[in-house]
């Protein structure tokens, strides 16, 4: 008789054997390929009542299903080894007394022989038999009786298996050795209730696998195939030949996707996988369709959408405009979509130009180009004076809605001395300071402006030669728009003086207070204003004037020396005033509404508007408005352009 530690020690060895084999087993049921094995490509076992495939039992379980079912794919199966590797172990063990005997060793060698062939139970040399004999000529034997118990969880496996797919007869003959062993009344009780679901199942499984022949896969409702695989799962809701057929059916209605996408309908794309995605939420199956679709979709969006881009680069925009809403109703999501339709809203607007870009021209008939242009964004405002404002006038009533709905370009700042210039030695015309003689200019001696017969668009506002930095001053409205007419003529574009309305919606640019930097006194450096900081050369000072602002001159600066307003134009609203397109009018009554010029045919006077380095503050707000006639020429009054886009 064995000691107590030697009994101690082969318990020890056994339960640490047994947590290897367990491991090992869980490693082979999860990871198969550990061990070289390839799930998708081992046979199904053989028949556990009789001899098996040499190798069978170490191998996944592919089963085909039962032929007069052909409910769909085969089912892959963990291995019964590794499904009794996984139930519990047998707990009641009989306590060992003595070691086996060497005829009982002999037994137990043979018996596990069988249980490893596959021998479970049928015959005298079965491993239930020959587990059995041993057990009965040692009741005591350890060995013995886990050999029994392993037998009958292998046996159960096996019917379970069976089951499964649908074979009943191998079942109820497994069933029937099952009986025969000891202590297996429970599991034949859980079997025998499968094996007669099965019974009501079998019926309902063939009449799906029909109508999945028949290509009844979904429809019609509560005749196809899903609706019966789903009458299946109600009586046995573990049935894996139905979760089979049910994947089948899916798998069908997402082909459906594919062959509508085949066919650019992705909205009957889009049905089909929503009707799929109801059958098994989220399978892989479903997932690798949905991007399939969802790649097909994007390509052939932005397919469509480079068709449109092509459509845009020749001019058509209403062709580019209705391949881009083909686009969006293949693809709403494409990321594309929405710079194309920032550059479709620019060119239906600003000419493909961006609100805020600035550009230049180039001459087409000799060196040189256009002042730089700001393209002005579309938008509506309110024109003229507000009734809260104390320091309005009737020429800025009634204060009326003005809508720009169609962009175009002002140039950034007034036009220089310089680029007059250039337009008078290429075109050789006569501004109206030379032809009429003389311009109104400001005398320091007595701190107003004069008329000086000598002055010319040449001279500053004082009537001194002005450097070509300077805004040109000293032009009259004539001159004006005969610079503009010739920057038409150059380009081959149209160029103009701004609207009024254009020209106050450009300077409040998106504001509605008094000026475009605020209600009151600037903080910081803005235009060239009269503030009260300001000297003239003799040590003149304003009597009226933005208290305590300092721009540093006394006359015009060189253009943009200061800040642009938020539409990026600089000296809107100082510097120098400027002329305006529309005919003088006193009032805002029956104005246009659209931003166009307001004329009048043969009328004289036009309207000048802006500030200017002479102007008291009522004359910077924003709505300040005045006349003057066409011919008039001072240095407080120069120009800027516009461009249509």
């Amino acid at each position: 008789m064995p000691s107590n530690a030697t009994l101690h020690r082969q318990r020890t060895l056994g339960g640490a054997l047994g947590v290897i084999v367990l491991g090992c087993a869980l490693t082979y049921h999860f990871f198969p390929r550990v061990f070289h094995v390839n799930p998708a490509e081992t046979p199904r076992r053989s028949m556990s009542m009789g001899t098996s495939v040499p190798g069978s039992e170490e191998q996944s379980e592919q089963v085909p299903a039962i032929a007069e079912l052909n409910a769909g794919p085969p089912l892959t199966l963990a291995p019964t080894a590794v499904i009794v590797a996984l139930s519990h172990k047998n707990a009641n063990l009989p306590e060992q007394l003595s070691a086996d005997t060497p005829a009982v060793q002999a037994l137990l060698v043979r018996a596990a022989k069988a249980l490893h062939a596959g021998q479970l139970a049928g015959d005298k040399d079965s491993a239930a038999a020959l587990f059995a004999q041993a057990l009965k000529e040692k009741p005591d034997s350890r060995r013995a009786a886990q050999g029994l118990f392993d037998v009958r969880a292998r046996l159960v496996a096996e019917i379970d298996q069976d089951i499964v797919v649908g074979d009943a007869d191998s079942a109820r003959d497994m069933l029937d050795a099952l009986r025969t062993l000891p202590n297996a009344a429970d599991d034949v009780t859980q079997l025998e209730a499968s094996l007669k679901t099965l019974a009501q199942v079998r019926p309902m499984l063939a009449k799906a696998a029909a109508l999945l022949a028949q290509g009844k896969v979904d429809q019609p409702v509560g005749g196809s195939a899903l609706d019966m695989y789903h009458e299946v799962q109600k009586l046995d809701p573990q049935n894996a030949v139905a979760e089979q057929g049910i994947f089948q059916v899916q798998r069908a209605v997402l082909d459906r996707a594919l062959a509508a996408v085949a066919q650019n309908d992705f909205a009957g794309a889009d049905m089909e996988l929503a009707h799929a995605q109801t059958i098994r939420p989220g399978s892989q199956q479903m997932q690798d369709v949905r991007k399939r679709v969802d790649d097909m979709r994007e390509q052939r969006a932005s397919g469509v959408l480079a068709q449109a881009h092509s459509a845009l680069d020749a001019g058509n925009l209403a062709l580019a405009n209705k391949l881009a809403a083909q686009a969006r109703a293949i693809d709403p999501d494409l990321a594309a979509l929405t710079a194309f339709d920032e550059q479709l809203t620019n060119a239906r607007l600003y000419a493909s130009y961006k609100p805020g870009q600035v550009f230049t021209d180039r001459y087409v008939d000799l060196p040189g180009k256009t002042p730089a242009m700001v393209v002005i964004p579309t938008g509506s405002f309110q024109m003229g004076a507000s009734d809260s404002d104390n320091d309005r006038t009737d020429a800025e009533l009634p204060q009326h809605a003005v809508t720009i709905d169609k962009g175009f370009a002002m140039a950034r700042s007034a036009i220089t001395v310089g680029q007059f210039r250039e337009f008078v030695r290429a075109s050789g015309y006569v501004p109206d300071s030379v032809k009429l003689g003389g311009a109104s200019v400001y005398d320091e001696r007595s701190g107003a402006m004069r008329d000086d017969s000598s002055a010319t668009w040449q001279d500053d506002y004082a009537g001194h030669k002005a450097a070509d930095n300077l805004p040109v001053v000293n032009v009259s409205w004539n001159d004006a728009k005969a610079y503009a007419d010739w920057l038409s003529q150059r380009t081959g574009k149209v160029y103009r003086l701004p609207s009024e309305a254009e020209f106050e919606y450009a300077l409040r640019g998106g504001t509605i207070t008094r000026y475009w930097w605020g209600d009151g006194v600037p903080t910081h450096l803005v235009e060239n204003l009269t503030g009260s900081g300001d000297r003239s050369h003799s040590g003149r000072r304003w009597s009226h004037s933005f208290r305590g602002y300092r721009d540093g001159y006394w006359g015009p600066a060189p253009v943009m020396s200061f800040a642009p307003n938020p539409f990026g134009l600089y000296d809107i609203n100082g510097n120098v005033s400027e002329w305006g397109g529309d005919c003088w009018h006193d009032n805002y009554i029956r104005a246009p509404a659209d931003g166009t010029a307001w004329l009048n045919p043969g009328c004289t006077a036009h309207v000048v508007r802006g500030g200017s380095w002479g102007s008291s503050p009522e004359q910077v707000n924003s709505a300040y408005r005045q006349g003057n006639n066409a011919d008039v020429r001072s240095g407080r009054v120069g120009f800027r352009v516009v461009r249509e886009l």
